[in-house]
C-alpha cells in the first residue's frame, strides 16, 4: 500500500517527505535542537513566559510535515519530560508537564500538526498569505488550549488576562516572521532549481 505523503506535492524547500529515514531522524534532532533554542529566547512573564517557542513550532510544523513535525515536538516533549534543560529558561521535568505551562506544551504538538497538514495542502512558502494564515491558527491555538488548561489553575476570566491577552500582538508578529521565514526559505530553494 502506498504511502499519502508520496501523492503529495512537494510542499517545503526541505523536502523531507522523500528523503532516507537517516535524514528524517537528523531533521528531528535538529528540530529538537531548534525548540530547545527557542524556548531560551524568553521575557519574563507571570504564570507564562514569552518564548520564540510558537515561531520554531509552526515554522517546523510548515517544513516538516504534520506527522514529521509532530515526531519532532514529542521528541522535544520527551527531553523536557525526562528533566533535559529544554524549556523556557532551561527548564525541564514533569512539574512543567501540570503546572500553568501543561496546556501550552500539549499545544505545541497540536499546532505543529496542524500547520503541517495546511502546508501539505498548500498554505506554505509558496502562498505567504495562507502561510501566514496557516501560523495564525497554530498559535491561536496554542493561546486557546493553553489557557483552557491555565483556567483549571486560576480560574477563566484570569487565564484569559495572564494567558492569553499579552500573547496576541507577539503570535501575529511571531506568526508573520514565520510566514516570511518560509518564504524566504521556498525563495532561496527556487534560485538553486
Amino acid at each position: 500500500m502506498k504511502s499519502n505523503v508520496a501523492a503529495l506535492p512537494q510542499f517545503s524547500p526541505l523536502d523531507l517527505q522523500h528523503r532516507s529515514a537517516a535524514w528524517k531522524i537528523l531533521a528531528v534532532g535538529v528540530g529538537s535542537l531548534i525548540l530547545t533554542l527557542s524556548s531560551w529566547i524568553v521575557v519574563p512573564m507571570v504564570p507564562v513566559p514569552v518564548t520564540m517557542q510558537t515561531f520554531a513550532v509552526t515554522l517546523i510544523g510548515a517544513l516538516y510535515g504534520w506527522r514529521l513535525g509532530a515526531a519532532t515536538v514529542l521528541a522535544w516533549l520527551g527531553q523536557a519530560a525526562v528533566g533535559l534543560p529544554v524549556l523556557a529558561g532551561g527548564a525541564g521535568g514533569l512539574p512543567h508537564f501540570f503546572g500553568p505551562t501543561g496546556g501550552y506544551l500539549l499545544a505545541f504538538l497540536l499546532a505543529a500538526m496542524v500547520t503541517g497538514w495546511l502546508a501539505e495542502r498548500g498554505w506554505n512558502g509558496r502562498r505567504v498569505g495562507l502561510a501566514f494564515v496557516s501560523m495564525l491558527v497554530g498559535n491561536a491555538l496554542c493561546l486557546v488550549v493553553g489557557a483552557a488548561w491555565l483556567a483549571t489553575i486560576i480560574g477563566p476570566k484570569q487565564a484569559i488576562i495572564a494567558g492569553v491577552l499579552p500573547f496576541i500582538v507577539g503570535g501575529i508578529l511571531k506568526s508573520g516572521l514565520a510566514a516570511v521565514t518560509l518564504r524566504v526559505m521556498t525563495q532561496g530553494r527556487k534560485s538553486k532549481a
